[in-house]
């Protein structure tokens, strides 16, 4: 088990938001859907890649259909973001790191 490392509270995120904190040198993308929170390497923002929060799995890899993203995706194979997992005890939100 890691530390367990406060990141915010939960009246600083609204339902549907995200906001990137940064953790013992690591980048972390905090969201919040509905009550629960997720926290997950904050990685690839540019590209419009989307993945599942809940697992890190990839659901989609690179924006786009055209050339570019087909040399894209052929030069760079697509890997799940890291998750870590959340914990909030009264109104502060901790990640295990």
């Amino acid at each position: 088990m890691g530390d367990l490392v406060q990141v915010g509270d939960t009246g600083e995120l609204a339902d549907g938001t995200m906001k990137s904190v940064l953790v013992k040198g690591r980048e972390i993308l905090l969201a919040r859907v509905a009550d629960a929170y997720y926290a997950a390497d904050n990685r690839c923002p540019r590209h419009g890649s989307q993945f599942d929060l809940t697992d890190g799995r990839v659901v989609r890899w690179l924006k786009g259909s055209g050339l570019l993203s087909k040399v894209g995706k052929a030069l760079k194979s697509p890997r799940p973001l890291a998750t870590y997992n959340v914990k909030v005890e009264g109104d502060r939100i901790l990640i295990e790191i």
